[in-house]
């Protein structure tokens, strides 16, 4: 017990990794928050710059830009509308409705706090539970993570205004542009329509920037004569009365953030939007219609994408299993430094798994301080004139879509989905299940062909196998749940029922 409390307490003691891993958050912050320069890129070209360290320092780095970086996320969601992440998609709903009303600080304020608790309970669970939630995620078939990509799909209805028809209709158009270019079980080309430049798909990033970040600065154009509105920055950190009212739902929330974020191939983006459609399930009276505003838009999917980063390490260290993209990174650093991740690491190197634990503890700190302040500074962003708003929107996308490859051809597709999305806004279509069908897209077509294969491409094998595992049948029911509660049969049944 002493000698885990030691290596918990490691990053503590010594000035150098504390100072590291300071750095480390306050870098991935910023990462975040630029759209397009995301934290597995991040730490990925940390590998090259830090395997000739020793391993305790090049870990402490890596955490702390993880940790910032999917906290920075929410800052330009906040107050550009541009997720800097996937994860922050459904923080965008309703923390830029906020900027908008002069509340930017306050969005700003919530979100820090509230990713620091989901932080705090996603690393809990790690040093409690790590090998019971790993147990937990090995009992998921393909057909379960199929499951659970078409469950986050029928959430679109969560993202749509209330238009199940516009809702699927986005999230569906979002599953065919994911399904562009070489089939990654045969090799062979999908919607390329002999077209070159299609056989190497098109960048989600590119998608995601395109549609939110380019095509907000098209409708900023149809409001050059609107007056600039001042944002009301008094109290940033939340008061206690506020945090008691929402811890119930915050605890639901970040519990939703652990379980998907120990699912293998899952990751934040899944866990925010099904925390988004909970927040919406169980919240009764709203003070604040959700898409308008509403503290609780901002709370659900904060807490659930920082919990997700605890979840994402317990089958990284307890089954050598990477939770995420970021996670899998972090395996290879750890095999270069002559680690091996998995159930022995735990049993022959106890002190790896708290100098982690206590690595990710000090980041999740380190957020909370660096995230409340320059807060003033920040949300001067949204008071600028729109000759100068708009341009700089126009040069973060650009900047965000090139980096990713490289490639001027997604700086193209950046541009041509900005068009398609602002005239799915001038209709009312929801831009947000697009970009979500785009990135789930691959996890249900890869599971879906997985499950069907290995039941010799029998449907009712298929339908047996679901109906025969209790984890199954659960989410099964649960899709069919949610498309019937989304549409006007549902209505009748509960009209009939009471």
């Amino acid at each position: 017990m002493a000698e885990a409390f030691w290596a918990f307490a490691t990053v503590f003691t010594q000035l150098d990794l504390l100072g590291l891993v300071a750095l480390g958050t306050f870098a991935g912050i910023y990462i975040g928050a630029i759209p397009g320069l995301s934290v597995t890129m991040a730490v990925s070209i940390l590998i090259s710059f830090t395997f000739a360290w020793d391993v305790y320092p090049a870990i402490s780095l890596m955490i702390g830009i993880y940790m910032g970086g999917v906290y920075g996320g929410s800052r330009t969601a906040i107050l550009l509308n541009i997720p800097g992440a996937p994860s922050a998609i459904a923080t965008a709903l309703d923390g830029y409705p906020m900027a908008q009303k002069g509340d930017a600080g306050v969005a700003i304020g919530v979100t820090t706090v509230m990713s620091f608790f989901g932080g705090l309970v996603g690393i809990l669970v790690l040093a409690v539970a790590a090998p019971v939630i790993a147990d937990f995620a090995l009992r998921f078939q393909p057909r379960d993570y199929m499951l659970l990509a078409l469950l986050g799909i029928l959430l679109v209805g969560s993202l749509s205004g209330g238009s199940l028809v516009k809702g699927i209709f986005a999230g569906a158009l979002g599953i065919g542009i994911g399904s562009v270019g070489m089939d990654p079980l045969t090799f062979t080309e999908r919607f390329t329509f002999d077209f070159p430049v299609l056989r190497q798909g098109v960048s989600f990033i590119a998608v995601m920037i395109g549609l939110f970040g380019v095509s907000e600065a098209l409708m900023q154009l149809r409001h050059l004569d609107t007056p600039i509105i001042k944002q009301k920055i008094g109290r940033i950190v939340p008061s206690w009365g506020t945090i008691r009212k929402h811890l119930p739902l915050s605890l639901q929330t970040s519990s939703i953030g652990v379980i998907i974020g120990a699912l293998p191939g899952t990751g934040g983006d899944i866990a925010a939007l099904l925390a988004y459609d909970h927040a919406k399930r169980v919240t009764k009276n709203p003070e604040v219609p959700f898409g308008q505003g509403a503290m609780e838009g901002l709370i659900a999917p904060e807490t659930a994408n920082n919990a997700a980063v605890g979840g994402a390490f317990i089958p990284m260290i307890t089954l050598g299993i990477p939770g995420d993209a970021v996670t899998a990174i972090m395996i290879g650093a750890l095999f270069i430094h002559g680690l091996n991740p998995g159930p022995m690491l735990m049993i022959d190197q106890p002190d790896m798994f708290w100098f982690i634990v206590g690595a990710l503890f000090t980041a999740n700190v380190f957020m909370l301080i660096f995230g409340l302040t320059g807060v003033r500074v920040f949300t001067k962003i949204v008071e600028m004139p729109r000759a100068v708003l708009i341009p700089l929107i126009m040069l973060l996308s650009i900047v965000g879509a090139y980096a990713v490859n490289n490639s001027v051809t997604d700086v193209y597709w950046m541009l041509g989905f900005g068009v398609f999305g602002y005239f799915m806004k001038q209709y009312d279509y929801p831009l947000g299940p697009v970009v979500l069908g785009v990135i789930l897209s691959r996890l249900l077509d890869d599971n879906w062909r997985r499950a069907i294969i290995s039941v010799r491409e029998s449907v009712p094998g298929f339908m047996a196998g679901v109906l025969g595992s209790p984890l199954s049948t659960v989410l099964f029911v649960s899709v069919i749940l949610i498309f019937v509660s989304q549409t006007p049969l549902w209505g009748w049944i509960k009209r009939r029922v009471t």
